[in-house]
């Protein structure tokens, strides 16, 4: 039965067939000799035989697996390898298709490989998932052919894997690594002068040519008889907290990704940033109620959980109520922070419901409230107007982004931080919003 399953007919073989019955046909209507035909027929027998006998002869003829990560990471291209080995003592021609998760909604990974005899190949493609959550992956399989082509053999690899999708741990990896060897100016990350000194005292060092002769310590000098400096480090310990606004108006798409994915590998990021520069980083989510909690700590530990409780935040399509954020953060955070609020608003309206909370928490806590560009509306405002019906389009969008400026000016106003950005630059604008803060010494 097995046998039956694995074997499939090739087009060749169904045309050769027609062209002998096609030839039979000839022969009987005009009377000729039905032995070449015969002939044929039996040539086509032959090497259909042939060609089973070559590629089920050998029990193992190609071996294969996927590989993938123990997690794929949410907007980001991940890579994907399939391994395959040909055990026959001749060359073969492969069709690879490999079943990934239904949430893709592609019916197009597939591969034509050549493969040597005793030779080994691997095929990397990427996968680029846009929710989070656990992603099943069907079979690879894998449709060998002979030099003959006339059948061909399936064989079946890597059942049923079950991968999850997590927030985008390799843009953390990827801004982590530049942070540490100070080149985040490559990612986009402004180079921002430092303003004055902070005041965390590190140690008293020797002078050296290009020392700040500002910072001289002339006690320690006259005792030493040679210029002494005072050497001074960032503020360290200051909390950092990700405030992420889980309701309805975060679930607008762009480039597939939803708002309140976009604002969660940026949180991702951020709180790795703020442990890197020796701050604590914490987390809390809210819709009309708050949802998830993770205080601020620099542990070893601490982004594995954030990267935990970030993965299962859901929405439940909800009004947000900052109201509720405010009571809680003025219960449970006693130390000025800097909280990084990821909400969006739409309209001044739905600015001047929150805003009376939003100045009381700036009142005890440094807030950056970041919210996004519509860039759908930037796209229709850019379009050139050819009738009526788009000039009234492109009138409305103007007025809709016009909004969005006017809620800034009316953040600043009040002398709360804001960033309006698009959702692809929300990573970058974060932490360059964050190095900013640090370096003027506000946190």
């Amino acid at each position: 039965m097995k046998f039956i399953r694995d074997l499939y007919l090739n087009n060749r073989l169904f045309q050769a067939a027609a062209g002998v019955v096609f030839v039979f046909i000839i022969s009987y209507l005009v009377g000729a000799n039905l032995l070449f035909a015969k002939g044929l027929l039996l040539v086509l027998i032959a090497f259909l035989i042939t060609d089973i006998l070559l590629l089920f002869h050998t029990r193992k003829g190609i071996y294969g697996y996927r590989q993938t990560p123990d997690k794929l990471s949410n907007g980001d291209d991940n890579e994907i390898h399939i391994h395959l080995e040909n055990f026959y003592p001749f060359t073969v021609q492969l069709e690879i298709i490999d079943e990934i998760p239904h949430q893709f909604q592609r019916r197009d990974v597939l591969f034509l490989q050549t493969l040597s005899s005793r030779k080994n190949e691997t095929i990397l493609y990427h996968l680029r998932p846009v929710k989070r959550g656990e992603y099943s992956f069907g079979a690879v399989r894998v449709f060998a052919y002979s030099p003959l082509k006339l059948v061909r053999r399936r064989f079946s690899f890597s059942n049923h894997a079950l991968v999850p999708v997590y927030p985008s741990y390799l843009q953390m990896r990827k801004y982590e690594l530049l942070a540490i060897s100070n080149r985040l100016t490559e990612a986009g990350i402004k180079k921002i002068r430092r303003i004055g000194h902070n005041q965390e005292f590190e140690q008293i060092k020797d002078y050296v040519p290009g020392d700040d002769i500002r910072v001289i310590n002339w006690k320690a000098t006259a005792r030493r008889r040679h210029l002494m400096v005072n050497q001074f480090q960032d503020e360290r310990s200051q909390q950092v907290y990700s405030l992420i606004d889980k309701s309805r108006v975060m679930q607008m798409p762009f480039n597939g990704l939803s708002l309140l994915d976009y604002a969660i590998n940026s949180s991702l990021v951020i709180s790795n940033i703020a442990i890197q520069k020796s701050d604590k980083a914490g987390l809390i989510t809210f819709q009309d109620t708050i949802d998830a909690t993770l205080p601020a700590s620099r542990s070893n530990r601490q982004m594995s959980a954030i990267l935990e409780v970030l993965y299962n935040q859901k929405t439940g399509y909800r009004e947000s109520d900052i109201s509720v954020l405010y009571s809680y953060i003025r219960r449970k955070i006693n130390h000025r922070s800097l909280l990084l609020l990821f909400t969006n608003f739409e309209s001044m309206y739905g600015l001047q419901r929150q805003l009376p909370f939003i100045r009381n928490l700036a009142r005890q806590h440094l807030v950056v409230v970041i919210f996004f560009e519509n860039t759908e509306l930037t796209g229709l405002i850019e379009q050139p107007a050819s009738d009526l019906r788009t000039i009234y389009y492109k009138a409305v969008a103007e007025k809709f982004a016009y909004d969005k400026k006017l809620i800034v000016k009316e953040l600043q106003k009040m002398g709360i931080q804001s960033i309006l950005t698009p959702p692809q630059n929300l990573t970058v604008n974060t932490i360059n919003k964050y190095l900013e803060l640090k370096a003027r010494g506000m946190i």
